[in-house]
């Protein structure tokens, strides 16, 4: 199985941190949040059932820029063989 070597950006970090310290953001973004977190400085990958999420926000219309912003880099760290 190919590893994906990506982890997520400083920036992204930051964004998913307040993002889950704030209890007004919706639930999709607090899981795309700690999924994005959980793959900063580390080797995780994102799995099967969160990249069918985060391509699902992607191709929806509904949903703001932070959100997509979330998605794509969760996106972005998925198995390359998958």
């Amino acid at each position: 199985m190919a590893n994906n070597k990506k982890q997520t950006s400083n920036e992204i970090a930051s964004m998913a941190s307040k993002i889950l310290k704030d209890p007004n953001t919706s639930q999709i973004q607090k899981t795309l949040a700690g999924s994005a977190l959980s793959q900063a400085n580390s080797s995780h990958q994102t799995g099967t059932e969160m990249e069918d999420t985060a391509s699902r926000v992607l191709k929806s219309s509904k949903y703001n820029e932070t959100t997509k912003s979330l998605a794509g880099s969760v996106l972005s760290q998925s198995n390359k063989s998958r």
